[in-house]
This record gives C-alpha cells, sequence and structure tokens, in this order.
C-alpha cells in the first residue's frame, strides 16, 4: 500500500507541476509556447483555460489526499 501511494504521489506532482506551467502567467512563460500568449491579448478567461483551472484544482486534490492517506498508513 505503502509503494502504490509513493508511486501516485510521485506521477499526481509530476502532473500538478506540468499542469501550473501550462498556465497563462503575467508574463511571457512556458503556456506561450502552446498558444496561451496568443489569446491573451484578447482578454478575459477562455475555455481552455477554465478547464486547465478545473483540471489543476482536482489533481491538487487528489495530491492532498495521497498524502493524507500516505501519512495514515505510515502512522498506523
Amino acid at each position: 500500500m505503502v509503494l502504490a501511494l509513493s508511486i501516485f504521489l510521485v506521477l499526481s506532482s509530476i502532473v500538478m507541476i506540468l499542469l501550473v506551467l501550462l498556465h497563462k502567467g503575467k508574463g511571457s512563460g512556458l503556456s506561450d509556447l502552446f498558444g496561451g500568449g496568443i489569446s491573451s491579448n484578447y482578454g478575459g478567461s477562455s475555455v481552455v483555460e477554465r478547464n486547465l483551472d478545473r483540471i489543476t484544482i482536482v489533481v491538487g486534490g487528489l495530491w492532498f489526499a495521497g498524502v493524507v492517506g500516505l501519512s495514515l498508513v505510515l502512522k498506523g
């Protein structure tokens, strides 16, 4: 169980890092490589950006649940 939760945490951490890097920043960032800089000139939040926000929140929640689950397994 510990091994499975540890692998889950590593994978979810990598996905979380990638999702945060894809967000539209205030300056030029990794998101501009994928067309984020073009859509930022038109103002407002696009559907893609809102979906990216939702996915990031879900992955963050799963990551947090994995951390709590691993701590409970290691404690008990």
